[in-house]
C-alpha cells in the first residue's frame, strides 16, 4: 500500500474538497487512482487525496465490468450510481447522482457515456445539453487519456497517466495519477474514470 499512496502534500496548499467531490476554484487538484478494490478479492478502485488519504472508492462485488456500480465516499455513502445499458454498438453507461441518505428511486440522472470513434468516448449531459465532454484514449491498451470539454475545439480539463515516483520510477499500470482542473466538476471526472474502467473491464 505504501507504494500506491501519494507522498505527503507539498508546502503549496491544494484546493479544499468537499465530501461529494465538488472542488473550489483555486487550482488543479491531483489524485492517485489505484485500480484495485479495498475489499479482498473484490473488483473496483480507490481514489487517494494528495496527502495519501482515501477520498473515494468503488467496491464492485460482482464480476469485472458489472452492470451496476456504486461510487462512494470514504464513509461508504453512495455519490454516483453507474448502470450499463444496451448491447453492441448501442451500449452506453448511464450515470446518476445520489444524495446522501436518499433511496435508489431518488437518484438524479446526470450524464451518459458511449463509445466514440478512434477509441474515445462521448459524454452527453442529461436534459438535452448535447455532447459536452469527450474522453480521448479509452482503448484498453493505453493507460494515458484525457477529458476534453466544450466539444471538438475544447480544452483539456483532466488528464490521467501512469503514476511516477519523484525518482522517475513508473509504477504499475493499475496505479494512475489524475489531474483535474478547477473549471470542471471533479466528481464528474471521477465518474468518467470509473466508466472508462468499466468499458475496458479493468474494474
Amino acid at each position: 500500500m505504501a507504494k500506491v499512496q501519494p507522498l505527503p502534500a507539498t508546502a503549496s496548499p491544494s484546493p479544499s474538497s468537499s465530501s461529494d467531490g465538488r472542488q473550489s476554484q483555486q487550482g488543479t487538484q491531483t489524485y492517485t487512482v489505484w485500480m484495485k478494490s479495498l475489499v479482498f478479492s473484490g473488483n473496483g478502485c480507490t481514489v487517494y487525496t494528495p496527502d495519501g488519504g482515501v477520498a473515494f472508492r468503488v467496491d464492485n462485488y460482482g464480476c469485472k465490468g458489472g452492470r451496476e456500480v456504486f461510487f462512494m465516499d470514504r464513509a461508504g455513502n453512495t455519490l454516483i450510481r453507474i448502470r450499463r445499458k444496451g448491447f453492441g454498438m448501442f451500449k452506453r453507461w448511464e450515470v446518476c447522482r445520489c444524495a446522501h441518505g436518499a433511496g435508489e428511486e431518488e437518484a438524479t440522472p446526470w450524464f451518459s457515456v458511449r463509445r466514440a470513434e478512434k477509441g474515445g468516448a462521448a459524454v452527453t449531459m442529461h436534459g438535452g445539453a448535447g455532447t459536452c465532454f469527450r474522453v480521448d484514449g479509452c482503448c484498453a491498451r493505453k493507460s494515458d487519456y484525457r477529458v476534453i470539454g466544450g466539444g471538438a475545439g475544447g480544452a483539456v480539463v483532466a488528464e490521467v497517466a501512469r503514476k511516477q515516483t519523484p525518482a522517475g520510477v513508473v509504477l504499475g499500470e493499475d496505479v494512475l495519477t489524475l489531474k483535474v482542473g478547477p473549471e470542471v466538476d471533479h466528481l464528474l471526472v471521477l465518474g468518467l474514470v470509473v466508466v472508462r474502467g468499466l468499458m475496458n473491464r479493468s474494474l
